[in-house]
């Protein structure tokens, strides 16, 4: 089967101004792609990162694109289109942690939770694929969660993430016939703004006694985006030092 595959291809990452998905559109523009990447509500940050990745001597493209809102993400994939041409590289990242048991759980979180994490990796996938080369990647980033939840009022994160799991594996089928690989990278706690608070509490948790790096995210997303990940797809990778061995 031919293919299409550059290690140069334009990339989208959706939620990429901070944490993770900065770490992954660094990565990726490191290694000589443009990226084009989305934020919500911190233009400051989007423009600083796309600053830093031009001075490096990248190509950045900053996109305001809420992922809940599935028009704002055709509108985003059409915007990176235009400005770079087809795409080889789709990571969705954008994603929302609301906790909360079942009985306390407020149901407009659920939906905002499924808007962004379930729904909003569909809609990203499903309006990115006409501009995906052949052999191009696709990559979501999902959870441990959804292998393990281990704390109370992780229940609907939890479903979220498992749902990106299935959805990734059956997506991988839908575009074998393109030698498009799509995978799902399982973070577990990751040092970022959203695990702050919680370092103390979950470090003596981790067997390997450490909370991981953005960056080491962002070289699993970077090694599926590669040539030598040609072969693997419909897989979920979980990267946690070990929390759900």
């Amino acid at each position: 089967m031919s293919t299409t595959f550059s290690s140069t291809a334009p990339a989208l990452v959706f939620g990429g101004s901070r944490g993770m998905g900065a770490a992954i559109v660094r990565r990726l523009a490191a290694e000589g792609r443009p990226v084009a990447f989305t934020y919500v509500s911190s233009p400051d940050k989007a423009a600083a990162l796309a600053a830093e990745i031009e001075a490096a001597g990248g190509t950045a493209l900053p996109i305001q694109a809420d992922s809940a809102d599935a028009q704002a993400v055709r509108a985003a994939v059409e915007t990176a289109v235009g400005r770079f041409g087809k795409l080889g590289v789709l990571v969705a990242n954008a994603g929302v942690l609301l906790a909360g048991t079942i009985d306390q759980f407020a149901v407009e979180d659920f939906d905002r939770m499924l808007a962004v994490n379930v729904r909003g990796v569909f809609t990203a996938i499903h309006y990115a694929a006409p501009h995906l080369l052949d052999g191009g990647r696709i990559v979501t980033i999902g959870s441990n969660t959804a292998e393990r939840i281990g704390s109370p009022g992780s229940s609907v994160y939890a479903m979220t993430k498992a749902a990106v799991a299935q959805l990734v594996r059956g997506a991988s089928l839908d575009f074998a016939p393109r030698a498009i690989t799509v995978n799902n990278v399982q973070p577990g706690p990751i040092e970022t703004d959203m695990t702050a608070d919680l370092m103390e509490y979950i470090t003596p948790k981790l067997p390997l006694g450490r909370i991981g790096k953005a960056d080491e995210i962002a070289d699993l997303v970077a090694w599926l985006a590669g040539p030598g990940a040609g072969y693997m797809t419909g897989a979920s990778l979980t990267i946690d030092g070990g929390w759900t061995a």
